[in-house]
């Protein structure tokens, strides 16, 4: 809609006036005659895309109280941003931006995780070093961040690529190897043909296919780096459960299953053998009460043991060469190759304790082994006594001794390329391994411009770099050339953004114990497992040098859902065809047709992929709709948590919904500008009352999804209500209403998380029209939208003490928030019980614990906790 010639004059002379505010946020464009067309989102964001970022961090260090840490999951630096991307950098913008107007200090880093198999390769095929490679592409995707408009702490930025971050990654593996926890063995291990490297058992799939090249993996011998992640193995099973974890749901599922349950101990053998270079091998077993009256060891074909001569006896059991000895007695055990044991899932060992395994007992009286019975043991306390005493025995030995799974591995670190964190430790002849001296790190990587995958390590033929003299004798030594996993890199990251700039240690102790844990991590749950697992590791493990506080290195989840674009499929071929090839019959039906062949093809919803010719380019939305349009599309319609179908028969919602927001303040600054006359006074108040209620009701629902449900599109849907409500008022109250202003102010304020550039505009006009009524502190009129207090409830305004059993809804009863504020456990406990629907409910059941939460200016939630779950209501939405 086109305002009238009268009213673009009376804008023309408002917008050449002074603004009686001289900071330049304030003034705005000034384009208050104009449409809201993608030419003018341009303008307004070029404005202030300047202007929107962070104030430099405070000299001091926060108070813990006050700290909200959001973290998300640093990216690859591919080259350039994808619609996954842009997801999960705007939701952590969005709720860093919403902590921030809330009072608190807020941490929201960025960094690069740039070392890897993926730049090294694309540097091979280019010619280029990797480090040239890696450096273009981050500058790109840091401009594409910054035009995306994320309020990242630039000044925190680090690249794990870079020898100031990796020092550090080389310190916490000498961290790992003076605790016993990094050491060298032999082992069969998984080999990618493809990429010419080595890969964690943790990098497989169930179809023994690489998780990166997807070649079929090979098993091959190779003397290898391990961190011993299985001496933490129950503590972080168990830390799943801890109270701090919130919203990890499903990720819970899958790290337990990952881990396994830990209830067997493993102990380290010596192997006595010529024909082994395996000096140490470790085995499970779930009576390690019993360990002391072991016989034998049997092994499956797939273990590196079984990979050397043996004795073959007439049904196929192999006795090999080699010995272990038993590190309680010292006695020689004998080691078997054979089929005729049940092994546990997913193992290869088997410790046989014929006194207390009718299936051992069977194959040492075949075998011929010697044993006897045990002495019992009488009770449960005399069991666990002995099995303490003998974990605290190998502990002391160092034999292992700690609880784990029997599936569970230690982690394999070695990679055989160039592009990694070298492993700082030396060979000598005359030493053995020895570490490199603290003050030596960082171990730097040579700069090679020409790579190739030869299927052992680049770093071998260099020999200016490999040849070295020990740290120990001064004699001649050889550098380690297996590079480090990058996950090593990523595991403890979100530590380094503490202290960036440090270069006397990893990260400051008392800025950790005050900024950690991180309040919400945000990332894709392809790495449920993998990184999230390495992650907790590491967290425990430093916990236990005392440099962190908690164990547990991440309170909150927020695990997005994949960005899904439309693909069409050949189906006879399997082909993936562009959108422009294809004949669309019935979209519904998912019907359609190639153009050249007349070929079926399927139509569905996947992953966006360059292959799939499904993809979006951030870019093209950027200059086709704008940054702000972009942002909001990515959060309206669906939760952050589901997948996200990009469809565009979506935007007009959000396209709509912007064009009348910028409607209501050009209509503000034109009623303000020329008043009309008010209206009567009840139909006024009646219009006052109504706008009081709608601020209050929106802006309490809003403030829910923001910091209690995190459901952004419903927190989208809540501020179109408001818009709504704002839009119903007749020009006498645009003018003339107090209640009219609050709420158009609370709008505005409650958008700006989510589409800053816009909001700052918004606000600028709101700011810039004359009469203002609204004289408190509750509007900051000389303030950019930016740094205004967050709306609050009034404190008359009722609000809910949700009830609940077993965290569903029962009833809800009213009082307003000045009450609701003030109520404590005691008393809302007692209201509760006083419902009837609590009181039926909790007739027949045991009450175990009792939970009340207050949410300021929102609601409060007493949630009983019983023996018995009660039948499903809903549940709880404020």
């Amino acid at each position: 809609m086109r305002l009238p010639i009268l009213a673009k004059e009376t804008f023309a002379l408002f917008a050449r006036k002074k603004s009686p505010c001289p900071q330049r946020f304030l003034s705005g464009c000034g384009l208050w005659t104009e449409d809201l067309s993608p030419q003018v989102k341009q303008q307004i964001e070029s404005h202030w895309r300047d202007q929107i970022g962070v104030k430099p961090p405070k000299t001091s260090t926060p108070a813990t109280k006050d700290k909200y840490y959001v973290l998300s999951m640093f990216p690859y630096p591919s080259g350039s941003l994808h619609m996954g991307h842009v997801r999960v950098y705007t939701i952590s913008d969005t709720i860093a931006r919403y902590q921030r107007m809330n009072g608190r200090n807020v941490i929201h880093p960025i960094g690069w995780d740039a070392f890897g198999l993926p730049a090294e390769n694309a540097a091979i095929d280019r010619q280029l070093a990797p480090s040239d490679w890696t450096a273009n592409n981050i500058n790109h995707m840091k401009a594409q961040l910054k035009q995306l408009g994320c309020s990242f702490e630039w000044e925190r930025e680090l690249a794990t690529c870079d020898p100031e971050y990796y020092r550090w990654t080389q310190d916490l593996f000498l961290k790992l190897y003076d605790a016993g926890l990094a050491y060298q063995k032999e082992a069969l291990v998984n080999w990618d043909p493809v990429d010419q490297t080595v890969l964690a058992d943790e990098q497989v799939d169930e179809n023994g296919l690489s998780w990166r090249s997807g070649a079929k993996v090979e098993k091959k011998l190779l003397k290898q780096w391990f961190i011993r992640t299985t001496k933490f193995a129950k503590q972080l099973y168990d830390g799943l459960d801890d109270a701090v974890l919130h919203d990890w749901r499903d990720i819970i599922k899958l790290q337990k299953h990952w881990i396994g349950n830990c209830d067997g101990v493993n102990f380290d053998f010596k192997v006595n053998s010529s024909c082994s270079s395996t000096s140490v091998a470790t085995f499970w077993t779930s009576t390690p009460e019993l360990i002391e009256e072991a016989k034998f060891v049997a092994v499956t074909s797939n273990h590196v043991l079984a990979k050397q001569e043996g004795v073959t006896s007439a049904d196929g059991t192999v006795k090999l060469q080699s010995v272990v000895t038993n590190p309680f007695n010292k006695e020689q055990l004998p080691l078997y190759v054979t089929n005729d044991i049940e092994f546990a899932d997913e193992t290869d060992s088997f410790i046989g304790i014929p006194a207390g395994c009718d299936q051992a007992s069977q194959f040492a009286l075949a075998h011929k082994i010697p044993f006897s019975p045990h002495a019992c043991v009488t009770s449960d306390e005399e069991l666990e006594k002995k099995r303490q005493e003998l974990c605290r025995r190998a502990q002391e030995m160092n034999a292992g001794g700690h609880w784990s799974s029997a599936k569970l591995r230690d982690w394999l670190i070695s990679r055989q390329r160039y592009w990694g964190t070298p492993i700082p430790i030396v060979h000598c002849k005359n030493c053995g391994p020895v570490p490199v001296p603290r003050e030596k790190l960082p171990v730097e990587l040579p700069k090679l411009s020409q790579l190739s995958s030869k299927g052992k390590s680049p770093l071998e033929d260099v020999s200016e770099w490999v040849n070295t003299n020990c740290p120990q004798c001064n004699g001649e030594a050889k550098r380690e050339t297996d590079t480090m996993d990058t996950f090593v890199d990523s595991s403890w990251y979100f530590l380094r953004y503490l202290d960036p700039q440090n270069s006397k240690q990893m990260f400051d102790k008392e800025k950790a114990f005050q900024m950690t844990p991180v309040d919400l991590y945000i990332g894709g749950k392809e790495h449920a497992v993998l990184h999230l697992y390495y992650a907790r590791f590491v967290s425990h493990f430093l916990h236990s040098l005392g440099l962190l506080p908690e164990r547990e290195p991440f309170k909150r989840l927020l695990v997005q859902g994949m960005v899904m674009g439309r693909s069409f499929r050949v189906k006879t071929t399997g082909q993936y065809l562009p959108e422009d090839q294809v004949k669309v019959i019935d979209l519904k039906k998912g019907k359609a047709v190639s153009k050249e062949t007349g070929d079926p093809v399927t139509i569905s919803w996947e992953k966006m992929s360059k292959s799939k010719h499904n993809g979006v380019d951030p870019e093209e939305m950027f200059r086709e709709y704008g940054t702000d349009t972009t942002r909001l599309l990515i959060l309206a319609d669906v939760a952050p948590t589901s997948h996200r179908n990009w469809n565009s028969n979506t935007f007009p919602g959000v396209l709509n919904w912007q064009r009348r927001l910028w409607i209501t303040v050009q209509d503000f600054i034109k009623h303000r500008t020329n008043p009309p006359a008010i209206a009567a006074d009840e139909e006024f108040k009646n219009q006052e009352d109504y706008l009081w209620d709608s601020r209050n009701f929106y802006t309490k629902g809003v403030s829910f999804n923001y910091i209690v449900s995190q459901q952004m599109s419903v927190a989208v849907s809540k501020m179109q209500g408001l818009t709504n409500s704002l839009r119903r008022a007749p020009a006498a109250v645009f003018c003339h209403s107090r209640q009219f202003e609050r709420a158009l102010a609370a709008q505005i304020i409650l958008l700006a998380p989510m589409a800053p550039h816009f909001a700052s505009e918004l606000w600028a006009g709101f700011t810039s029209a004359p009469n203002r009524l609204n004289q408190s502190t509750e509007i900051l009129w000389d303030r950019p939208v930016l740094e205004q207090q967050w709306p609050e409830t009034d404190m008359n305004y009722q609000l809910d003490l949700v009830c609940q059993v077993n965290g569903w809804e029962n009833c809800t009863v009213k009082f307003e928030r000045r009450i609701l504020d003030r109520l404590d456990k005691e008393e809302a406990v007692r209201v509760a019980m006083s419902q009837q629907a609590i009181e039926s409910t909790l007739r027949m059941r045991n009450v175990l614990n009792v939970k009340f939460t207050v949410y300021p200016g929102v609601d409060s939630v007493v949630n009983f906790m019983t023996d018995q779950p009660p039948p499903k209501k809903k549940p709880v939405e404020l």
